[in-house]
């Protein structure tokens, strides 16, 4: 199928590695371009020349004012439009949502929610229609998980400012979208595991947990995010897509 991206351009925040990266990929296999954003001025070079001439690499923090601007600038200038962004940040610190101090609390609320809903706020009014948005969440949007406080407290609100973002520019053609991925192996779920003292049987059991029994790869994850950035979601808007294995029991 034909997804309709030749051409087209997108920035992916979080785009150096996991699943922004993965996004990227799939994008640019598909003939769009990309502009990718990471702290790390060297990971985020790296990762845009291992994708070749149809990618930039920026370094840039969500929590800057002045980064939204500066990511939009750079695709303009770079490949002469912008079409759309997908939005990712790193999973705030571990531990429950009780332990977790005020510092703690305002730090993820700076980075997790409102560095993303500025980010989306301000791709947003940049889009003509046929643009898109997606915002790369977790199943804790839906249901808490244990021991991620800072995130089971803070997804749940983004993921109704992605909503209530849809209905507001929905009427100009732009959408907007969510995705909740689950037990996928990124760089952040080997820490996790990790911090168990025995990542093999973490994995495992999370793996067990799955009713696919096995645990995501980024790629898969990627061309998800592909698909709903491109025309051939052209009406999908508001919505959360759980990647996730069948792990979440809801609805």
């Amino acid at each position: 199928m034909d997804l309709g991206l030749d051409g087209r351009v997108y920035i992916i925040t979080g785009g150096s590695r996991g699943l922004g990266f993965a996004t990227a990929r799939a994008l640019v296999a598909d003939g769009a371009r990309v502009v990718l954003s990471s702290r790390d001025a060297g990971h985020v070079a790296a990762a845009a020349e291992s994708l070749g001439p149809q990618a930039a690499g920026v370094a840039a923090d969500l929590t800057d004012q002045e980064t939204p601007g500066l990511l939009i600038r750079e695709a303009t200038s770079r490949f002469g439009r912008i079409d759309g962004a997908l939005v990712s940040v790193g999973g705030p610190t571990p531990g429950t949502a009780a332990t977790m101090t005020d510092e703690q609390w305002r730090s993820a609320f700076e980075t997790v929610f409102l560095g993303s809903v500025r980010m989306m706020r301000t791709v947003a009014g940049t889009l003509s229609e046929g643009g898109s948005i997606g915002v790369v969440l977790s199943t804790t949007a839906k249901e808490p998980a244990p021991g991620l406080g800072l995130s089971n407290g803070l997804r749940p609100g983004l993921a109704m400012a992605v909503k209530d973002m849809a209905d507001e520019y929905g009427p100009r053609g732009i959408r907007i979208v969510g995705l909740l991925p689950g037990r996928v192996m990124t760089d952040r779920n080997r820490e996790l595991f990790g911090a168990t003292g025995d990542p093999a049987a973490a994995a495992a059991r999370a793996a067990e947990s799955i009713p696919l029994r096995r645990l995501g790869e980024p790629e898969e994850f990627g061309k998800v995010a592909a698909f709903l950035l491109s025309p051939a979601a052209n009406y999908l808007t508001g919505l959360m897509v759980p990647v996730d294995g069948g792990s979440m029991r809801g609805l």
